[in-house]
């Protein structure tokens, strides 16, 4: 009943709409396409943003607001005249429309060659219906059609279009009439500039990467057509200027070539009038749930002509952990992520005392680093910067979802939980699995995988390793945890294991680590530097660099070291390595199942049985073993 209504009402807008001059038809909807511009702020928003877009530093703010303004104008103006135009006989419409390269198009067919019109939301397209009949109504003509939801609507349509001869081919019923109608020399008009959603090919238009119909490409490779882009402009009050001109496509091309030459084609027509254009679409709309593109049946293509850093960039906002630790195990989704797109440009946002970690991945293009101010200051820092596209909350905290959704982030994505769902508007679903629980890393990975990347741990170290190893180099020693004293080992085993080795070791942990290490430090004398407490971040990598091994408890510096290509053996009590053990491919892990472990416990209620079955014997062949194993990687 509703649809029958707005059908009704439709027919009797027309009714007056024709009854008036064209003149008047033509002011009137520019005097509405302004009250749209001024009381619908969402559109004009998406219109602003799809410019920026667009035409980013080319033009000024005021050239880019203007053009918002007179879109407005220009699409009231000629959707009320293609109603008046639609019950207007063909002859006195085509006297109102000039045309600009119709020779080549008359050209192509005259020798027996299809052609396939890509066709753009430009000035008053639905003429195209009435002037094509006009000049090659010689040759079957075509377009493909998408059923409108309103079914009266729809018939109405159809039966209009029809009446000027164009043939509708029904987009959801396949391409084979439309084929057989181009091998017999006919003509297909095909809108190509909207959003083609999931079954799009992601290519290049105007620089940024959107979801394009690889149909037109699609109709040409398979007859054999000649591909021309045809557009519609306002010339000024009820006139028009419809021109044609070749996509430059050759006969060796791809589909994707040719798709990618049509967006091209598109945007070099927007430019020559922006007002023209359907600003009002979401051209460059971010998908749900897969925004990365890894698993897209036709992905993405860029033109041997344009390099990935040409694209404009896919801004995403990741929320760093808290966690030295966490952090490091999250690198492999973050290279997932990085993969998902050639146009992604990553920014951690991450605490300061973690910044220095983003520095080392070549996949993070920016950091920003939080000190310990208020939310409030997270939230000013985040709006100085350019808007990003979409932002991935890696911490469960709701304060990380509250940064991103006061920080005007559109797309927030991350797992549901600590009271915040109603922050994030793409879910992480938990993925269920059969067996053990899996390491940590893949509960990174699982968000990388839900946006449509492909992801796996991989090697977690950089590209860059530590320096060369040699026997004169220094041994690590990380005796603390920052979790608490149920993670570390006995001190005296410690000392014990340094002491039975040999060389020269270097004591690394925060302030909290410093009575453990003044005793480890007190019995190893000489052979031991202790710089426990006295190290930044960036001071710890260095040393980190310049250690042959890391003998550690389970700690944030055992995960940076894996990070840096640093061989670890890690003593392994109250926590499980199958969940944050070490993913680096030198790591060994010495623990002894005990009948309490793991608890996960700050400090052991018993007796500390995990730890003291760990023997110094133990842990000593192990770091032979490793050194061994350096020795023969060198030579």
């Amino acid at each position: 009943m509703v649809d029958f209504c707005v059908y009704l009402f439709y027919r009797a807008a027309l009714t007056v709409i024709t009854a008036l001059p064209l003149g008047f038809v033509f002011f009137l909807g520019q005097g509405l396409g302004f009250l749209a511009w001024l009381l619908l702020p969402n559109y004009r928003r998406l219109a602003r943003r799809n410019v920026e877009i667009a035409f980013g530093r080319e033009k000024s703010a005021s050239e880019k607001g203007r053009i918002v303004r007179r879109h407005f104008q220009q699409l009231g103006a000629n959707l009320l005249s293609g109603m008046k135009l639609n019950a207007t006989p063909l002859e006195q419409v085509a006297a109102l429309v000039a045309t600009e390269g119709v020779d080549e198009v008359h050209r192509e067919l005259r020798a027996g060659r299809p052609v396939v019109l890509v066709l753009s939301h430009l000035g008053n397209w639905e003429l195209f219906a009435q002037i094509l009949p006009h000049y090659f109504g010689y040759t079957r003509l075509s377009t493909v059609y998408q059923k409108l939801g309103n079914r009266h609507l729809d018939r109405f349509v159809r039966e209009q279009r029809a009446r000027f001869g164009v043939e509708l081919f029904d987009r959801s019923e396949g391409f084979q009439e439309a084929i057989r109608l181009l091998r017999a020399g006919g003509m297909i008009g095909i809108l190509s500039d909207q959003h083609a959603g999931d079954h799009g090919m992601w290519t290049p238009f105007f620089g940024r990467l959107a979801s394009t119909s690889p149909l037109p490409g699609l109709l040409c490779k398979r007859t054999g057509a000649a591909l021309i882009a045809a557009s519609l402009y306002t010339a000024h009050a009820g006139k028009w200027r419809m021109t044609f001109s070749r996509t430059g496509d050759l006969p060796n091309d791809s589909v994707q070539s040719l798709t990618a030459k049509a967006n091209e084609m598109i945007a070099e027509e927007i430019r020559r009038a922006p007002e023209d254009w359907f600003w009002v679409h979401n051209r460059w709309k971010t998908p749900r749930p897969n925004w990365l593109l890894s698993k897209y049946k036709r992905s993405f293509f860029v033109p041997e002509t344009v390099s990935a850093k040409d694209l404009k960039p896919f801004r995403i906002l990741i929320r760093g952990s808290n966690w030295l630790g966490d952090s490091v195990i999250s690198i492999p989704a973050v290279r997932a992520i990085k993969r998902g797109r050639p146009d992604a440009h990553l920014t951690v946002l991450t605490p300061e005392k973690i910044a220095a970690v983003w520095r080392l991945v070549p996949e993070v293009d920016a950091v920003i680093s939080l000190g310990k101010k208020s939310l409030w200051h997270a939230v000013r820092r985040l709006r100085r910067e350019p808007g990003f596209d979409a932002g991935i909350v890696f911490p469960n905290s709701l304060r990380g979802a509250l940064e991103l959704w006061l920080g005007g982030i559109s797309r927030r994505v991350g797992y549901a939980g600590h009271h915040r769902r109603w922050l994030l508007n793409q879910l992480v679903p938990m993925v269920e699995r059969k067996g053990p629980p899996p390491h940590q890393s893949e509960h990174y990975l699982d968000i990388a995988r839900s946006l449509g990347g492909e992801a796996e741990v991989g090697e977690i170290a950089l590209a860059t390793g530590p320096a060369t190893t040699s026997a004169g180099l220094k041994l690590g020693l990380c005796p603390g945890a920052e979790y608490g004293p149920a993670k570390r080992w006995l001190p005296e085993r410690f000392a014990a294991t340094a002491a039975a080795i040999g060389g020269q070791w270097v004591l690394l942990g925060t302030a909290k680590d410093e009575e453990v290490g003044a005793q480890i430090a007190a019995e190893l004398g000489d052979n031991c530097t202790n710089l426990i407490g006295k190290t930044t971040l960036e001071q710890l990598i260095d040393e980190l660099r310049e250690c042959q091994l890391l003998l550690t408890n389970d700690t944030g510096t055992m995960h940076l070291a894996t990070l840096l290509g640093v061989p670890v053996v890690a003593v392994f009590g109250s926590t499980e390595p199958s969940l944050t053990g070490p993913l680096g491919k030198k790591s060994q892990v010495v623990r002894h199942q005990v009948e309490c472990s793991p608890c996960f416990l700050r400090e052991c209620p018993l007796d500390f049985r995990c730890m003291k079955a760990v023997s110094v014997e133990e842990v000593v062949a192990l770091v032979r073993k490793a050194r061994i194993e350096i020795r023969d990687s060198e030579e």
